[in-house]
Parts: C-alpha cells; sequence; structure tokens
C-alpha cells in the first residue's frame, strides 16, 4: 500500500472535509478524490459515507484509520531519497555505483529517416558545381 495514500485518508478522515484535506496536502480536490478511490478499490470496502454533501468515516474506515496513522508514524520501509541510498562521489564529481546517466540528446527535428547508403537526405537537393 503506498504511504501518499495512507496521508491522504488520514488528512480527509481528520478534517472530514475533502477540499479542506486538498488544500492541507496542496493538491487538486480530483485528486485527492481519485487516491481515495484507489485506496478504497485496493481494501476493497467504502472508506468514507458521502451523503447531501458530508464526509463521515464508515466502520471500516474507522479500524482502518489506526492501522494508516500507526504505519505513517513508524514506516517500515527506508524512504527513497533518505541517507542510505546515497551513492560515494569520486573526485571527478560523478557518482560511484549510480545509474551512471549522462547528457540527454535532443531530438534532430521532424522526424528523420535514417541515412541509406546511396540516397540524398530527404528534403536537400544535391549540390551542383
Amino acid at each position: 500500500m503506498d504511504i501518499t495514500l495512507l496521508r491522504q485518508f488520514v488528512q480527509v478522515a481528520d478534517t472530514l472535509d475533502f477540499e479542506r484535506a486538498a488544500a492541507a496536502l496542496a493538491i487538486p480536490r480530483s485528486s485527492l478524490n481519485a487516491s481515495i478511490r484507489q485506496l478504497e478499490a485496493e481494501l476493497g470496502t467504502a472508506l468514507f459515507s458521502r451523503v447531501d454533501g458530508s464526509v463521515s468515516l464508515t466502520d471500516a474506515g474507522t479500524a482502518i484509520l489506526a492501522d494508516a496513522r500507526a504505519e505513517l508514524a513508524n514506516p517500515t520501509a527506508q524512504a527513497p531519497g533518505s541517507v542510505g541510498s546515497a551513492g560515494v562521489r569520486s573526485k571527478a564529481g560523478r557518482e560511484k555505483g549510480g545509474t551512471g546517466g549522462g547528457k540527454a540528446k535532443a531530438s534532430k527535428g521532424k522526424g528523420r529517416a535514417p541515412a541509406v547508403k546511396g540516397q540524398s537526405a530527404p528534403g536537400k537537393r544535391r549540390q551542383s558545381r
């Protein structure tokens, strides 16, 4: 289960308002709704009861809320950007053991075809002498 989904679920459960929770998380309300729907689909049960504009936790949502708070307080997996995942830098400033990325190459433009021996490049005329 994604930690981001749990964080969003706890925020909505605390405020019981999707609009305020979305503002607190600095994400659009539609994204928050989609995330909660995704979490509900993963768990196979409804977490919130939405009736006439009011939001309340269901029994399943109340039961999962305590587990979600415990998971957020003590995450078992190490975060991707934490100290343990950093590579060692060499004198040249490159990262040892990294993925070895380099300079990105720009595209050549309008879908150029590969050069075929004996044919001129498309759109170019042969130069006369």
